[in-house]
């Protein structure tokens, strides 16, 4: 399970002394913990590893927020700080797809539910959901499938 390895690695981490590496981990662990008790929602019981892949998900996009704003502000090591916490959430994810796979991907979805209108994209979000869960940007993949539908 995801959550086995992230706990490997921040044993692994602490041993080694890696500071911000056990920080970032910590955090991780305590987002799934919180998610897991219902914190700032209704309890639903432990996260699967999709879940887990989604919550890392909104870390990793909280992360490149507040990158952005901290560039903007002229903050380089508060920027740097986000981008390394960045890169080790990252690591425990699934590799994203290309923007070329991903338009690949939701062209035969789109064709296999015979989706012909705007109507359809709902069937279309939730089967590549279902499908390609924590390697696709769905925000993107709602613009492809707009444009798609838009053009039958």
């Amino acid at each position: 399970m995801l959550r086995d390895d992230i706990n490997s690695a921040l044993k692994d981490a602490m041993k080694a002394g890696q500071a911000r590496r056990v920080t970032t981990l910590r955090m991780v662990n305590a987002g799934i913990k919180n998610a897991d008790l219902g914190i700032g929602g209704e309890a639903k019981g432990p996260l699967d590893d999709a879940g887990v892949v989604a919550l890392m998900q909104k870390m990793v996009k909280q992360r490149q927020e507040s990158m952005e704003i901290y560039d903007k502000g002229g903050r380089a090591e508060l920027a740097a700080q986000e981008r390394e916490e960045i890169e080790i959430i990252s690591a425990f994810m699934p590799k994203q797809m290309s923007d070329m796979e991903a338009g690949a991907a939701i062209s035969a979805i789109v064709q296999e539910l015979n989706a012909a209108t705007m109507k359809d994209m709902g069937r279309v979000m939730a089967a590549l959901r279902e499908r390609f869960a924590g390697k696709m940007d769905f925000g993107k993949a709602s613009g492809k499938i707009k444009e798609l539908l838009a053009g039958k």
